[in-house]
């Protein structure tokens, strides 16, 4: 049996159960027979993509809820692990510890900003939002014509759907966290 056949058979039958819906009630939301439902949560059947479709809309699900493997409850993402993102001849540092997926609306990172590194971000989507917390050092983030100097300790939440600019106007490295989240 394909790995994709696997995967479909254990998510439909575990979106089925969480929901408390029996193989007719499928059957009835999505148009696909009870008898093709079942074949697919035994891993007998290999259904077409429109198939995988229907019983997505019927369910008011994602298609790629059905055939992507679950995320797991916990993830661990080790520094070390991430392929770091530099800019400003690397005195400005970012590590997508969360980078953005379709289920969720936001991504998360890790800055590192060494002594008067800097870097300019040109607007992002309309009603685009920074969230960021400063851990050590002190950082200055420009938006449209406002200026906030932020030290260890201090957060700010701007909207990012603008041209902004991070540098560090401190004396030592820089660390802080960043959300970007995306509207829908």
């Amino acid at each position: 049996m394909e790995e994709i056949q696997l995967i479909l058979a254990k998510n439909l039958k575990a979106i089925r159960e969480k929901e408390k819906l029996s193989l007719e009630k499928v059957s009835q939301l999505s148009g696909v027979s009870k008898t093709m439902i079942g074949q697919i949560e035994r891993g007998e059947s290999s259904p077409t993509l429109t198939t995988i479709w229907k019983i997505a809309n019927g369910l008011k699900i994602s298609f790629t809820s059905l055939i992507n493997n679950p995320q797991p409850d916990t993830k661990v993402v080790l520094k070390s692990e991430i392929q770091v993102l530099s800019e400003d001849n690397g005195r400005y540092r970012v590590y997508p510890s969360f980078p953005f997926q379709e289920d969720r609306r936001f991504e998360v990172y890790s800055v590192e900003i060494e002594k008067e590194g800097a870097l300019s971000s040109d607007s992002h989507r309309e009603g685009t939002e920074e969230f960021i917390t400063v851990f050590d050092g002190e950082v200055t983030i420009s938006v449209s014509d406002s200026s906030y100097i932020l030290k260890s300790g201090d957060s700010i939440r701007f909207k990012a759907d603008r041209p902004h600019k991070y540098h560090n106007s401190g004396d030592t490295l820089t660390r802080l966290s960043m959300t970007i989240y995306y509207p829908t």
